[in-house]
């Protein structure tokens, strides 16, 4: 059994780390940070929404000798699912093969899910453990995203302990094209339906 940890954010701030944040002079606002409102373990109900809304993530691994590997994951908004307060999953879909991802998470269950909000300029950080699933038909059947066209593999279930909401800063505004082609569909629409008022105010006059 793990053992448990001084405050959350321990799971990153190993005593190297904090030990460079003294000589880099800012390990006391981490520990005031630690003593306050820090980092959380739990998934709030913000962060799942959050989460929920994802269509595309970064899932981070490492294998036995520490050699890490980030992968990919997306999928329509709503295929990363919370099924409760510590536990994210997801169906795994078939890709190239490599199957990098699962033999990592075989020899070292650690792992980490990174989330962009681009349109907030936000980043989210989970760190957790992870396994994979396979064969389980109805745990499958509850994450498939209903419609989507690709093929499901297995199951990844993400045990997470500690998250955090890192700064915007250098992280670029973009949004996403469907939010895009949708916002400039209604623009149109409201033209066309003053344009129709003007006309008809012209013609009484």
């Amino acid at each position: 059994m793990k053992p448990a940890l001084a405050t959350p954010s321990d799971i990153a701030f190993t005593p190297t780390v904090k030990a460079l944040q003294t000589r880099k002079g800012s390990r006391h606002a981490y520990a005031r940070m630690e003593e306050g409102d820090g980092w959380e373990s739990r998934i709030t109900p913000d962060l799942k929404d959050e989460i929920e809304a994802q269509i595309s993530v970064m899932l981070a691994t490492a294998n036995a000798e520490g050699q890490p590997y980030v992968q990919h994951r997306g999928g329509p908004a709503g295929f990363l699912h919370v099924l409760d307060e510590h536990t994210i999953a997801f169906a795994d879909f078939a890709g190239n093969r490599q199957y990098i991802t699962q033999g990592n998470l075989a020899e070292n269950p650690r792992a980490f899910l990174f989330l962009m909000d681009y349109a907030h300029q936000r980043r989210i950080k989970i760190w957790g453990r992870a396994r994979v699933v396979e064969g389980d038909a109805e745990l499958m059947a509850r994450l498939m995203p209903a419609g989507y066209p690709a093929r499901p593999e297995q199951v990844i279930l993400f045990d997470v302990e500690a998250w955090d909401v890192n700064c915007p800063k250098h992280i670029p505004q973009r949004f996403e094209a469907a939010d895009v082609r949708a916002a400039l569909k209604a623009r149109d629409e409201r033209i066309a339906e003053l344009e129709r008022q003007l006309a008809a105010l012209t013609m009484a006059s």
